[in-house]
């Protein structure tokens, strides 16, 4: 068995991630839930989210979470928000035109007011964090890969 205390980063370091990373993802969800409130949205919340995950392998090392995110699993999550963007575009033709918006729009200024545009925030989000990570995993990959050659 390893010495996990030897990977990484220090003990302070790990301790206050493991107690942040938590409010992080809920603030990148907040961010990617209330985009058509307040500034931000799919974009914003989905890089927020992906920095956690950045987060976790800076402060815990490459091996230590690397080996539980496969390449895969992230190529077929990005494909899904991918897939749910094009779903909610093409939802759209159902009202006649791409894009539409075919749900009820709500009361102003509450968080169900948007019709479909937080169902489009959802997708970009899960798109552009896990395309991030998945982009952020790759050069650490190709890092490891120089220091054993």
């Amino acid at each position: 068995m390893k010495d996990d205390s030897k990977i990484g980063m220090s003990l302070i370091v790990k301790t206050i991630t493991r107690l942040i990373v938590g409010p992080i993802l809920i603030f990148g969800a907040y961010i990617m839930l209330r985009g058509h409130l307040s500034p931000g949205g799919g974009f914003a919340g989905g890089v927020i989210i992906a920095l956690s995950f950045v987060l976790l392998i800076l402060a815990f090392g490459r091996d230590a979470k690397v080996s539980k995110v496969s390449i895969n699993l992230a190529s077929n999550l990005e494909s899904i928000g991918a897939l749910m963007f094009l779903c909610v575009a093409l939802l759209g033709f159902l009202g006649g035109s791409f894009f539409l918006n075919i749900l009820n729009k709500g009361v102003p200024f509450k968080l169900f007011s948007a019709g479909t545009i937080p169902l489009s925030n959802l997708s970009i989000g899960l798109k552009v964090g896990v395309g991030l990570f998945a982009i952020f995993l790759a050069l650490v990959i190709l890092e490891g890969t120089k220091k054993n050659k």
